[in-house]
């Protein structure tokens, strides 16, 4: 009886064990990610370049190595894309914002160049694609506040 016990007892923790193993796996974190969005800039929406720069979204290198955003997309619901053109190399653990309005890029600030504000008030998302159109990221909102972290 004893040994019949204890041989149930190791099918058990086996069976245990192997739901253990089965079980889904937590979704890996995105390489690159949306961690924030400044959907409506401080003040007035004047349309000044200045406040449509102050509509921006940071996205932030999650890997120990530089990962090349040549041809990523960032884009909204109703489909208006931005595109990192060229070599853009992102360095582990920093992040880039993409201003909405007109600038000079560097390796922390891209501008989207637009003359129109991209993201909305009332509610939006916004959208990384890898070069390969594969969806990295998303991040959506609803109508309060001014930003979201995500």
């Amino acid at each position: 009886m004893k040994h019949r016990l204890i041989g149930s007892a190791v099918a058990l923790a086996a069976t245990v064990g192997a739901l253990a193993v089965a079980a889904p796996a937590q979704a890996a974190t995105p390489a690159v990610q949306i961690t924030k969005v400044y959907y409506n800039s401080p003040g007035s929406d004047t349309g000044s370049n200045s406040s449509l720069n102050a509509e921006y979204v940071r996205l932030t290198n999650r890997r120990s190595t530089a990962i090349n955003l040549k041809y990523w997309t960032l884009r909204d619901r109703s489909n208006h894309v931005y595109k990192f053109s060229g070599d853009f190399r992102l360095v582990a653990g920093a992040s880039v914002y993409i201003h909405t309005g007109r600038g000079t890029n560097s390796s922390t600030h891209r501008y989207w160049g637009s003359g129109a504000y991209i993201w909305n008030n009332s509610g939006d998302a916004a959208y990384l694609r890898n070069s390969a159109g594969t969806a990295i990221d998303s991040c959506s909102w609803g109508s309060s506040g001014s930003y979201t972290s995500c």
